[in-house]
This record gives structure tokens, C-alpha cells and sequence, in this order.
């Protein structure tokens, strides 16, 4: 990758955790609906919007030689690509645990004990889910070609369109 390029990669979502964002939005406005309580009713479309700010603006920037975690304009960490080890898939991280990613389809990038964000708090990997995977891991092999690559390319019944249910 050329000095001073940069690459946007926003984050995949999966379908599931729309459905059951949406299912749980629903179930908990209709006894708002039952009651007619319209101060309840906004407050559920403000958390409904803000929710849905968040996660459609997970972004991940590679400027230069550093991976930067961006929702929206806001930056919210970074960490320079020389300090990752590998790259694998990860589904066996519990699926609600936090992180960067807005999806079930994971790729874990195993650091080397890096600090990430401003807590400056020390993380042995991280959780993130680019949609171009392809392209963002051969971003990464540009800038730092040591990294170990472990992330099979299947296709099966259950992989739609490159989603995973």
C-alpha cells in the first residue's frame, strides 16, 4: 500500500442480530402502544435510532501503517499493524461478548499484548468484521508480510451471499 493511502472498510452485519434487535424493540413497545404512553414510545425510537447510528457506522481505516477503529467520525482506537500475529476466523468467541463488530462472522486478530483505545488497557486480540475480508487481509499482508493467515473461503447452505445465519 502506497505512503499515506487510506482504506475504509466498513463492518458486516449479520442478519441475526437485526432480526432479534428488531423482535426485541417490538415486543417491548407494545404494552408501550397498550398503554398509550407516548413519552415511552420516543424514548424507544431514539434508542431504536441511536442503535441502529452505531451500527451501521463501525468502520475500520488502515492509514498508513496503523488500523484504526472508527464509529462514525469518532475515533475510538487504534493499533499499528506491525503488532499483529495472525489472523484467523472467529465464531467461538461468545457472540455477545463486545466488540468492533457488528456481526457474528469474525476475524480475531491476535496482537502482541498492544495497547488499544484510551483506557490504554492491554488486549491479547481483537474482534472486528470487515466486509471485503479478502481485500482487508491483503492490505495487511502489504504492510506487515509476517502476518500468519488462517481464514478458509467455504461456501455451504448456510453461507448466503457471503452471510453466515
Amino acid at each position: 500500500m502506497e505512503k499515506g493511502k487510506i482504506k475504509v472498510f466498513r463492518s458486516r452485519i449479520s442478519v441475526l442480530p437485526v432480526v432479534f434487535m428488531l423482535v426485541m424493540f417490538i415486543f417491548a413497545l407494545i404494552p408501550i402502544f397498550q398503554r398509550a404512553i407516548y413519552q415511552g414510545m420516543n424514548i424507544f425510537v431514539i434508542m431504536f435510532l441511536f442503535f441502529a447510528f452505531v451500527l451501521f457506522g463501525i468502520r475500520y481505516v488502515i492509514s498508513g501503517d496503523t488500523l484504526c477503529l472508527k464509529v462514525w467520525m469518532i475515533h475510538k482506537g487504534s493499533v499499528n499493524i506491525a503488532d499483529i500475529i495472525s489472523v484467523e476466523r472467529s465464531y467461538k468467541q461468545p457472540p455477545l461478548q463486545a466488540s468492533p463488530a457488528a456481526s457474528f462472522k469474525k476475524l480475531r486478530l491476535d496482537l502482541t499484548g498492544v495497547t488499544f483505545g484510551s483506557k490504554r488497557a492491554k488486549f491479547p486480540y481483537l474482534l472486528i468484521s470487515p466486509v471485503r475480508e479478502q481485500e482487508f487481509i491483503e492490505e495487511l499482508k502489504a504492510i506487515n508480510p509476517d502476518i500468519i493467515v488462517d481464514v478458509p473461503v467455504k461456501k455451504g447452505i448456510w453461507r448466503i451471499q457471503d452471510w453466515d445465519i
